[in-house]
């Protein structure tokens, strides 16, 4: 797998106190690898490829305003720029109990910020296109923030988050995921 090498330089806004907010991680087939089982994540009841495609929306307008795309062919773009997580190797969950706790290894890893990938590349290697951000968890609460494409520095740092979660309720979400015997997006991306 390709390393994940540097950010973009992004002035970091100043922390505002944010509400909590809910998350759900999920044990489905990888979109376009249904053999594979991936870790997908909502936040407040969204897919998280949902919110990065509104986030990115205008931001790729600009590369693909010279394609003849429909705007479903667009949407489908979007929403299927990033898949969930694949974690090799992680039958019994471990991994990523550690990984979206903060402990994730070098390769998914941005080595000058710390941040790390929530979502991969949907061709199956994780740090090949990943969605990037510094995930801090405290005695009380984890936050997500600072989400960063690595692959496009010229977008600075996304609108997302930062997203807090009380730590036990992320926990519990994290020990005990939903299981799904179908991505709830693949109609959206034309796989279902």
């Amino acid at each position: 797998m390709p390393e994940v090498h540097s950010a973009p330089s992004v002035p970091h806004a100043p922390s505002l106190p944010s509400a909590p907010h809910r998350v759900e991680f999920l044990r489905l087939p990888h979109p376009g690898f249904p053999h594979l089982t991936a870790w997908g994540i909502r936040v407040d009841g969204t897919d998280l490829r949902v919110l990065v495609a509104e986030a990115t929306r205008a931001l790729w307008s600009r590369e693909l305003d010279e394609d003849d795309d429909t705007p479903q062919e667009r949407d489908a773009f979007l929403l299927g720029q990033h898949a969930p997580l694949h974690l090799d190797d992680d039958a019994d969950g471990a991994r990523a109990r550690a990984h979206f706790m903060g402990e994730a290894p070098p390769h998914l890893r941005d080595r000058n910020t710390g941040a790390l990938c929530l979502m991969g590349c949907p061709c199956g290697i994780d740090a090949c296109w990943p969605l990037l951000a510094m995930v801090r968890a405290t005695e009380s609460e984890v936050t997500w923030s600072g989400f960063y494409q690595i692959h496009r520095p010229e977008w600075g740092e996304l609108p997302l988050g930062p997203y807090v979660f009380p730590r036990p309720a992320y926990e519990a979400a994290l020990a005990v995921p939903l299981g799904l015997d179908q991505d709830p997006l693949a109609p959206l991306l034309g796989e279902g």
